[in-house]
Order: structure tokens, then sequence, then C-alpha cells
């Protein structure tokens, strides 16, 4: 339920032994019994699956050698480290060992 002054929302309040809806304005209605008030309750949904790091790699792949191992395969993805009137910066990571360097190019 709404204030019928101001329009903001009706809060459950108790004086003494009677029960009460207030506003922050001043406004009290004693129409409690017309208000249904309802605990939101827990949502109960599926388990949260862990997945170790490293089991799942969703980057794309590239053809990029390796500075530290010499393998030919790596995953890359983009950053904007600089002005956005820059290129931006181009990270690495080594498909075998997990070594990550960065592209300037």
């Amino acid at each position: 339920m709404f204030c019928p002054k101001c329009g903001s929302i009706l809060l459950p309040k108790k004086e003494g032994s009677k029960k009460l809806l207030a506003c922050s304005c001043g406004y009290k209605s004693t129409e409690i019994d017309q208000a249904k008030i309802k605990e939101p309750g827990a949502k109960k949904g599926r388990a949260v699956e862990v997945i170790e790091k490293g089991e799942l790699e969703t980057l794309p792949k590239t053809g990029a050698e390796c500075p530290k191992c010499g393998h030919k395969t790596a995953y890359y993805w983009l950053v904007q480290t600089r002005a956005s009137d820059e290129p931006e910066t181009k990270f690495l990571k080594c498909e075998k060992c997990g070594h990550t360097w960065r592209d300037y190019s």
C-alpha cells in the first residue's frame, strides 16, 4: 500500500498493542487488515558446478610462437590498456605451458 499524501510505500509499524501502516511523512493508517505482508522465500535452484582452472578454455586460439617453450599455438584476448584513440593490447597465453605475454602489433 502507498501513502495517499506523498505516494511513498507504507511500512508496518506497531504502537503499543495496535498494528498499523506508517509513512515517513507522518501519515498513519489503521487498515492493516487489508494489507498482506509477505516475506520473499528462498528460491531453490540448481547446484553450482565448479570447473577447475584450465579444464575449460573458452578463449580463441591463434598461431603464435611462445617465447618460453616454443609451442606454436596460443590463446588470445584483447584489452584496451591505453587511451581510446590508440589500438588495444593483445594478450597471448601459451596453450602448452601457460606463459602469458603481450603483442603490441
